[in-house]
């Protein structure tokens, strides 16, 4: 081993006889004064003997902290010839695992090893210790093993060596293996084993049999085992244990009462914590740093400014108001507490030694105060000022994804390798979903390397929000065979995508046992997924099942529940429901409002849903939106009330968006206005260019007037700018299988027989009075034909392979993607009573219940 370039400069050096009266001098420096003033008065020696060099300074050195100093005066004594001995070796090695030198340590090894010091069990210890707090934990391992004599404190090295560099299963298998060969822990000891507990998922077993060996051996009033056992439990959960360790204590240090509030602060014992620091505070303990920190975070989570206040005028009294930890705690605590003006001069005071910490408090403070703009000023000044985000601040930053593309954030996360980051790749991945960008999210996804529940349950949320069941159910069997158990919002997520149009009837019911199984179907945010999933499938009395079994009810409940109601049309039902709502005390949103006025809409109470909108305005403070407008003019226009949902768009506070004129425009088709749709029309149409349905719509309302020539003009445009119309489909579901349909489909193996079915109705249909409305076939072609296309409708295709696949007497459930026709919901209620069916269909707008010959609309659809 060669040791540094230094140690042969020092070795030309020749040293001369010291004066005794110099020796005499030294020696008594030593004995009264401090080691620097004893190193003075050394260097001042003229001479210096072999006895004096190895008069055991370097010990004097380490034991006070004066590492550089020590390895400086080893250097000279090896210099010298003179031999040295193993406390002064063990002395300099110490010096060198607190410096981190490990070159230099490795040169000290080579001299131990030329002496044979190595043997020594002192020497021995010390070296590894030193490699091990060098992270050479290979090299300490093998000195350990090559020593031929090991006592306690060997042993202890080498477990606080694995436990520091993080590799807690060894240090654990140390600890059992020194008891195997006989030597008994010491405090140190088990303060060691217990900091690599505490350090370890699921250890509490084995912290609790630490414990009973800690009682044997007497070691419990140990204040600094206490302080371990204390951590040990809090970091494991078992906040009651924790505390009795606490109040079994005699003697309690600051760092006693502070690892303690911590453990309460961590485990959401806030409210327990700061009792705790009140009866600190009783007890006249000494505030240190770190309590300072810790209470100042208590106050950040039960946002106490008034407390943060009081311990910073106590911080400044102490005199602690340059300790970094602290000015940075309460960084974060203004901000949290939203006094960004005191945040902001705290953070200033810090003159260019804010942290990445305090930079990222700052960011979080501008978003939860809603400064959007000012967060991004900070985060790209941060950078500019060469403090490195880290996975926190990445985190914090992608919630402002609609002022910032995640695609820009991206990029730096690759850069800073952050990408296999958990929260920053949930973060990312939120930012992608929420953008309908679910090929990123996904690709996101697979990158994080360790996949939380949240992350599953965020990746879930994105299959749901594109409609994508099949996705959702996939990736939801892919998280229960990679062991992880599914939580609340897990649930909530995989539900609301079984509530999608193109998701299987069978796949919610599933999903609802399996919310059951687990004990997470009362949960708040799951059962008001399941009256969702219920509504949006059809089932309107197991959705209010799901909803009356609710033991507590948030404002979203209730709002899924008026939805319900509304969008089947039973309008009645959901108002008795609103007024239910109003006597609960809770404050109602435009939501609310949203499912009212459909309700109204949909059961033609115009007049009341008026009286709504206007409350809503008075009483309940609420701005209208572009979308309570819509509705407003669907109210309207559904009732024939064209001209007073035309004054209130011209009334509006701000310019009617597409889906106001959409729903006028559709308004305008069924009462055949066409002067008010050529209007609408033009709206749409400029305002969505690509959209079909303006097209389409237009179109439908000149073919109905007769006016052929101006339907050819919006046919032309629209092949003109290339838009495709939506191809209308029909599907319905038997036996878990979707079985889909569109106009005159042919392509189905029971073809021959739909087709027969249809016959057989069509005659009967006709007996019993039934004449087709031929104005709903917007073709030129003649009465004959306009019949034969009609009874081709998607729709009665998905009803016929109804009758004929499944046993009489069985409700039937058709979804179809496009608005029914007003010929074929006459010919579903007819179907309804002479087949003794009820039917369900689901179009683009809402729900029919078809029963006896009628339906759930009342003709307001």
């Amino acid at each position: 081993m060669i040791l540094r370039p230094v140690w042969k400069l020092k070795e030309t050096q020749i040293y001369k006889p010291l004066k005794p009266i110099c020796a005499l001098n030294y020696s008594l420096y030593t004995k009264q004064c401090s080691t620097s003033h004893s190193h003075k008065l050394f260097e001042e020696m003229p001479q210096r003997d072999p006895y004096q060099l190895n008069n055991k300074p370097i010990s004097e050195y380490t034991r006070n902290g004066f590492n550089n100093e020590a390895l400086h005066l080893f250097v000279e004594i090896h210099g010298s010839g003179m031999p040295i001995e193993g406390p002064d070796l063990s002395s300099v090695l110490k010096a060198c695992a607190c410096l981190g030198d490990q070159v230099f340590g490795r040169g000290v090894h080579s001299v131990c090893v030329k002496k044979r010091e190595e043997v020594d069990v002192g020497v021995g210890t010390s070296l590894v210790d030193m490699y091990m707090k060098s992270g050479w934990v290979d090299e300490g391992k093998k000195v350990f093993d090559e020593m031929p004599e090991r006592n306690v404190v060997s042993w202890t090295s080498l477990l606080v060596g694995y436990t520091q560099n993080g590799m807690v299963e060894e240090s654990l298998e140390v600890f059992c293996g020194m008891q195997v060969e006989g030597i008994k822990p010491n405090p140190y000891t088990f303060a060691s084993v217990l900091a690599a507990l505490a350090a370890a998922n699921g250890a509490a077993e084995k912290g609790n049999q630490a414990h009973g060996q800690i009682i044997k051996l007497g070691f419990e009033s140990t204040t600094f085992v206490g302080n371990s056992l204390i951590s040990m439990y809090a970091k494991s959960g078992l906040v009651g244990e924790s505390m009795l360790v606490f109040e079994s204590m005699d003697n309690k240090d600051a760092v006693t009462w502070n690892g303690m509030i911590a453990g309460l602060v961590v485990n959401g014992f806030d409210v327990e914590a700061l009792r705790l620091f009140r009866r600190m505070r009783l007890a006249g303990v000494k505030l240190s740093r770190p309590i300072f920190a810790t209470a100042i975070k208590l106050c950040i989570n039960l946002r106490e400014l008034g407390l943060a206040r009081q311990l910073h005028c106590r911080v400044l009294k102490i005199g602690f108001e340059y300790d970094h930890s602290i000015r940075t705690a309460l960084v974060v605590a203004y901000s949290k507490c939203g006094e960004m003006d005191d945040a902001f001069g705290m953070f200033s005071s810090m003159d260019g030694l804010q942290n990445v910490v305090s930079w990222t408090a700052m960011i979080s403070g501008q978003m939860q105060n809603g400064s959007i703009e000012q967060a991004l000023h900070l985060f790209r000044r941060m950078s500019r000022e060469g403090v490195r985000p880290n996975h926190f601040t990445y985190s914090t930053i992608l919630t402002a994804f609609s002022a910032i593309s995640p695609l820009q954030i991206h990029a730096q996360v690759i850069k800073t390798a952050y990408d296999n980051s958990t929260s920053v790749g949930t973060a990312l991945l939120i930012a992608y979903v929420k953008l309908g960008n679910m090929n990123e999210a996904a690709i996101v996804f697979r990158l994080i390397d360790e996949k939380d529940i949240v992350a599953w349950s965020a990746m879930l949320a994105g299959y749901a929000q594109i409609g994508d069941p099949d996705g959702a159910v996939q990736l939801f069997r892919e998280m229960l065979k990679g062991g992880f158990k599914p939580n609340e919002f897990t649930f909530s997520s995989i539900i609301n995508a079984s509530a999608g149009p193109m998701a299987s009837v069978e796949q919610g019911r599933q999903c609802h046992g399996s919310s059951i199984k687990c004990g997470f179907s009362n949960a708040l945010c799951v059962s008001s997924a399941l009256v969702t999933m219920y509504a949006k499938r059809g089932s309107v009395e197991n959705a209010h099942k799901v909803f009356r079994r609710q033991t507590d009810r948030d404002l979203v409940s209730w709002n899924s529940m008026i939805s319900c109601y509304a969008q089947h049309g039973y309008g009645r039902k959901a108002l008795e429901v609103f007024n239910e709502l109003q006597s609960q005390g809770l404050r109602i949103d435009d939501i609310t409002f949203i499912g009212v006025i459909t309700a109204c809409t949909h059961a033609g109470l115009v007049d009341e849903g008026r009286n709504y909108f206007d409350s809503m305005i008075k009483d309940h403070q609420i701005d209208p939106t572009m979308e309570l407008y819509a509705c407003m003019v669907d109210l309207y226009s559904r009732a024939g009330r064209l001209e007073e949902a035309m004054e209130l768009i011209k009334g509006m506070p701000f310019p009617a968006g597409a889906t106001v004129w959409r729903t006028l425009l559709g308004a305008c088709r069924v009462h055949l206005n066409v002067e008010l749709g050529k209007l609408a029309g033009e709206k749409l149409i400029s305002l969505e260019p690509q959209d079909s349905a303006a097209y389409v719509l237009l179109s439908n309302i000149y073919s109905a007037a007769g006016k052929w020539e101006e339907k050819a003009k919006v046919r032309k445009l629209m092949d003109g700018r290339n838009v495709k119309k939506e191809v209308g489909y029909s599907w319905i579901e038997l036996k878990n299988k979707t079985h889909s349909f569109k106009a005159a489909d042919r392509s189905h193996p029971m073809s021959e027989k739909i087709y027969a079915k249809l016959q057989d109705l069509n005659i009967r249909l006709k007996d019993s009075g039934y004449c087709p409305d031929t104005s709903f076939v917007l073709h030129d072609v003649e009465d004959e034909h306009k019949e034969a296309i009609l009874s081709q409708h998607s729709e009665r295709l998905a009803i016929a392979f109804g009758l004929i696949a499944t046993p009489p007497g069985t409700p039937l459930q058709i979804v179809k993607n496009l608005r029914v026709c007003g010929d074929c919901h006459t010919v579903i209620k007819l179907i309804s009573s002479m087949e003794g069916r009820e039917i369900i269909v689901r179009d683009s707008n809402r729900f029919h219940h078809f029963k006896e010959g009628s339906c759930s609309c009342g003709e307001y659809w």
